[in-house]
């Protein structure tokens, strides 16, 4: 099963959704939870401070490309700033404004599972290593995003061959206000939700969320839960189509969610840190949710209150 490709578009007007809870179903690609969610930008220094903000810190360079990892607990960020292998624009530049370019998911078996979502109608991304480089399959995700497929997560992961670590930096820094992965929020074109939903549901084995199962304080979407083969790597995937009155068709992932024991707690040591939070009247922190302020023109965060 294959998607249209999605049209280009102009960076949109905003959108509101949100995400909810763990149980493992159908699980055809053994997928075990995330592995890395990467931002393409032209300004890698200024998205790495709104990071650090968040609690993330850098702990490895690449050893050939313009790209750095971020991590806390046990959650990984990279900033992709090399423009041969970033996301980039119409004019083949990488945009300013950071933009999430890829996500890559934990299997059991990387080759097995690609094979699986290429014969479901996955699109297959040529990859193009350099010396030295690990092959990493991926497809092609939302927009021009990227769905990568790692297997090697454990005693030996991605990092101790491509990346370099930083002298005098913790590798494993601990996690900011207990924040772990909840789920992604992805934008889709107008009437789109029963395609992308068919999409995630064929190539991954995703399972609809009711309706009135909800979390956190951007309750509006479609949301999908990926099942994961180890108890808490579940995630959400929420899709969110525009209103109709907006001009945005533009498909793309659009905002990561983290997971917190504690919203309180989560919020305050995240503004010690320097995180602004947004408090109006239609969207303000409580003990379900909080949601950051956009820095750089596209980069938030959400927060959702953890359910056992």
């Amino acid at each position: 099963m294959m998607l249209n490709a999605p049209p280009a578009a102009e960076e949109p007007q905003q959108r509101e959704p949100l995400l909810p809870a763990f149980a493992g179903d159908a699980n055809p690609i053994g997928l075990d939870g995330i592995e890395f969610i990467e931002y393409a930008t032209a300004k890698p220094q200024a998205l790495g401070q709104v990071l650090e903000m968040m609690g993330f810190r850098p702990v490895a360079r690449h050893r050939s490309r313009e790209v750095l990892l971020y991590r806390q607990g046990a959650l990984n960020i990279v900033i992709n700033a090399h423009a041969a292998n970033g996301l980039r624009d119409v004019q083949g530049v990488l945009p300013e404004q950071p933009q999430i370019s890829a996500i890559a998911l934990r299997v059991r078996d990387a080759r097995a599972a690609y094979a699986h979502l290429l014969e479901r109608g996955g699109w297959e991304v040529q990859t193009r290593p350099e010396l030295m480089e690990l092959n990493i399959p991926a497809i092609h995700g939302p927009g021009d995003s990227r769905i990568y497929l790692v297997d090697r997560y454990r005693d030996f992961s991605i990092y101790d061959v491509d990346f370099i670590r930083i002298p005098g930096v913790d590798p494993r820094p601990q996690s900011t206000g207990g924040i772990g992965f909840f789920g992604i929020v992805q934008y889709i074109g107008p009437w789109r939700t029963d395609d992308w939903s068919e999409f995630y549901r064929e190539l991954f084995g995703a399972q609809a969320v009711p309706d009135d199962h909800r979390f956190g304080i951007l309750p509006d979407g479609h949301l999908l839960r990926m099942p994961g083969l180890s108890p808490g790597q579940d995630f959400m995937i929420q899709l969110v189509e525009p209103p109709s009155i907006s001009l945005d068709a533009t498909e793309r992932l659009q905002r990561i969610g983290l997971a917190v024991p504690d919203v309180t707690v989560a919020v305050q040591t995240l503004r010690a840190l320097g995180m602004e939070f947004v408090e109006s009247e239609q969207t303000h922190t409580d003990p379900r949710g909080a949601l950051t302020k956009t820095y750089l023109g596209s980069v938030a965060f959400e927060l959702v209150l953890t359910r056992s």
